[in-house]
């Protein structure tokens, strides 16, 4: 008796099986990229708001200057919290600036696996001058 051993489709099929794992973590990895990215910018953005707040720049200037800089992220995910108040901002205190962003998945395979919105944020505290 003659086995037939054939193993031209073996090599198929095992790519098939590997396949989609593999492009898990792929996607994975990008939208982690994504991620980092956003939270590496609200990081920069409230270290350059509390700058401003300490030379003696208004809420409404350090807000709208976060904005003009972050062209990346959605605005209206975007939650700002200054204090001192401008009228209570004094010489020698310190500027707390925190930034909250609510960071939205995008990539489909992920985003079902997980919760679609996570919680980035950044604080800084500088010496008003």
């Amino acid at each position: 008796m003659k086995v037939i051993k054939d193993n031209k489709g073996q090599a198929l099929v095992e790519f098939a099986i590997i396949l989609p794992i593999l492009m898990l973590i792929v996607m994975g990895i990008i939208q982690f990229g994504f991620m980092i990215n956003s939270y590496l910018t609200i990081a920069n953005l409230s270290r350059e708001a509390a700058r401003l707040g300490i030379i003696g720049s208004s809420y409404s200037e350090i807000e709208n200057d976060i904005i003009f800089k972050a062209p990346n992220l959605d605005a209206d995910e975007l939650s700002i919290n200054i204090s001192p108040s401008d009228s209570n901002r004094k010489s020698g205190d310190t500027l707390n600036v925190k930034i909250y962003y609510n960071y939205k998945l995008t990539v489909p395979i992920i985003s079902s696996m997980f919760n679609n919105e996570i919680e980035l944020s950044s604080e800084c505290s500088m010496r008003i001058e």
